[in-house]
């Protein structure tokens, strides 16, 4: 499918970005001040990387905050971005997004960032391209689920709803042994 609508058109050109260099203290900060779920980290224009708020999350995890206000937010970045150039169509953008499961694509001319492409500009151009987009996501999150359900079947404990494989109850449950059992349940498997 073809459009007469350019990524160069619609995105964003006051992007959000950050030098690698900064702390991943200082990129939590930014994005929160700035209201936006991803920072692109570039050095004279140049893309060097993307750092989601998922990244910092996992950041988070790993590390004690100590530690994060020294790290340099390059090291905890993707650095292996998919791009889109301005003159590509808005639907090979959907497409990209599609298959890279990211909800931005950042926009370059020979390296150097001119842009950043998200979801949210294409909808607000096409709105009738909201259930194709949301149909992305809804993939996307399905497929999160079933991971981490899988994943707590084999121990992880990740907490779902629904019946309880021990005594049958609609509950909060939690991956023990390979089973998805309610709080109380759990507790006997401790």
């Amino acid at each position: 499918m073809k459009s007469d609508i350019k990524v160069g058109d619609i995105m964003t050109r006051n992007f959000v970005s950050i030098k690698p260099e900064e702390s991943v203290v200082n990129a939590a900060k930014k994005m929160t001040k700035k209201r936006v779920g991803s920072l692109i980290i570039e050095k004279k224009k140049k893309l060097l990387g993307l750092v989601t708020q998922r990244d910092i999350i996992y950041a988070l995890i790993k590390k004690n905050k100590k530690e994060l206000e020294k790290t340099p937010i390059v090291d905890i970045a993707v650095k292996k971005v998919t791009t889109i150039k301005p003159s590509a169509d808005i639907y090979e953008a959907m497409a990209r997004m599609k298959k890279t499961k990211h909800r931005w694509l950042p926009v370059v001319i020979s390296g150097d960032v001119v842009g950043m492409l998200t979801i949210k500009d294409i909808i607000n151009i096409e709105p009738e391209l909201l259930e194709s987009m949301a149909e992305m996501v809804e993939i996307r999150e399905e497929t999160e689920k079933r991971k981490k359900i899988k994943e707590s079947k084999k121990g992880g404990g990740f907490e779902t709803e629904g019946i309880c494989d021990e005594c049958g109850n609609v509950d909060v449950l939690y991956g023990v042994d390979g089973m998805m059992v309610c709080e109380s349940c759990r507790e006997n498997y401790k």
